[in-house]
């Protein structure tokens, strides 16, 4: 008896549900990432004419002419004197020798700043500068 050579069957990959998986993961990957947010509050320093330049790590906050607040360029939520804080507290952390550099618009409120250097005070930090830009002659 002479049995017949069966031909081997080519087998086929089916690429589609791989395809819907792709970009499922994809889309869900998409959604589900926070992306940090870079911001640069713009700020127009007072002038001075006497000028130290601190080469250490500072912690700074700024406030803008509105009178919002960022602590080393991380803006809060609000500007209550415990919400600057909580985020002096989590940002330095027991380090309390830490120059503290306070950023204020030239039209900045001074409420906010006198708020800005009672935070300070308050945690403990004695080491308190105020930035300002060169006297334009």
């Amino acid at each position: 008896m002479k049995f017949r050579q069966r031909e081997p069957d080519n087998p086929d990959i089916n690429v589609t549900p791989l395809i819907d998986i792709v970009f499922l993961l994809l889309i869900f990957f998409m959604v589900s990432t926070t992306f940090k947010q870079e911001f640069e509050v713009g700020i127009d320093l007072p002038q001075a004419s006497s000028q130290q330049r601190l080469e250490q790590k500072n912690l700074e906050i700024t406030i803008d002419a509105q009178g919002r607040m960022a602590v080393n360029q991380e803006m809060l939520a609000n500007n209550r004197l415990d919400t600057l804080k909580q985020a002096l507290r989590e940002i330095a952390g027991e380090q309390r020798r830490q120059h503290v550099v306070i950023s204020a618009d030239a039209k900045a409120p001074y409420q906010f700043v006198i708020r800005a250097m009672d935070a300070a005070r308050q945690l403990g930090f004695s080491r308190l500068s105020f930035a300002t830009r060169a006297l334009e002659q």
